[in-house]
């Protein structure tokens, strides 16, 4: 057994395990596991069913990845978990694999997973996120890059949370929220763009006027969505992030938060 492996660790012949990974105390692994270099898993670790795991990613004590969804409907059919690299996963985190819907459940590179957050089926957490302690994604949600989710925040099932948004704490979410906005409230709506976050990721004064004017558009002076979208698309015809925010809009299947 290689010296990083703790000697009551379980791990299966068949995982597939780099050889600077370390696995800590009473950690289980099974056989359908990858485990990429330089990932370390503290104490009683679970790492179950078809999980990928990537490069330098730390995985704190007690945290289940990889067990069936809670899903009624799943029927055992063969689904994953992809995780990418640089993620850092504290205690007692679950992450069930996918479903029939998208038969996988993915997160990318570099987020934050906090304490006893848990990620159902068919999630996607693209890169750069924050799930802040206690989240709740029910299935089947779509987290954009470099959002931000705070603590105790449970979102509905096939919700989108939009690219450097921020979700308030205590909020509950059961529709799409907006990219670049700031959104709280027990009904979580969007309210107003999310200018500090904006700012400290490098967006210029020029962009941040732009998002905070189609913000009043959307949101402000009573238009329906798509007349919002015209006049969005007639003022900003141009901005790579007003036209990110009109597809946001219109692929939304649960509707925006306003």
């Amino acid at each position: 057994m290689s010296i990083h492996i703790h000697e009551t660790a379980i791990v299966s012949d068949k995982a597939i395990i780099a050889d600077d990974v370390k696995i800590g105390p009473f950690c289980i692994i099974g056989p359908q596991v990858s485990i990429g270099a330089g990932t370390v898993l503290e104490s009683h670790v679970t790492l179950d069913g078809d999980t990928t795991i990537g490069e330098n990613n730390y995985i704190y004590s007690f945290v289940s990845i990889g067990k069936m969804p809670q899903d009624i409907d799943y029927l055992n059919e063969h689904t994953k978990i992809t995780i990418g690299n640089n993620n850092k996963i504290r205690e007692f985190v679950t992450i069930h694999r996918g479903t029939e819907d998208k038969f996988e459940t993915k997160i990318e590179n570099n987020c934050l997973i906090m304490a006893y957050v848990h990620i159902g089926n068919d999630c996607t957490i693209e890169s750069n996120c924050i799930l802040g302690n206690n989240v709740t994604l029910t299935g089947h949600v779509y987290v954009e890059t470099n959002a931000i989710i705070s603590a105790l925040t449970p979102v509905y099932e096939n919700v989108r949370i939009g690219c450097h948004a921020m979700v308030g704490g205590a909020s509950y979410v059961f529709q799409d929220i907006l990219p670049f906005t700031l959104a709280e409230g027990v009904k979580a709506n969007s309210a107003f763009i999310n200018m500090v976050g904006l700012r400290r990721r490098g967006f210029s004064e020029d962009e941040i006027r732009n998002l905070k004017e189609a913000y009043k558009i959307i949101f402000k002076r009573g238009n329906k969505l798509e007349e919002a979208i015209r006049q969005m698309q007639e003022k900003f015809p141009d901005d790579k992030n007003i036209k990110h925010m009109i597809q946001f809009i219109r692929e939304s299947k649960r509707g925006i938060a306003r």
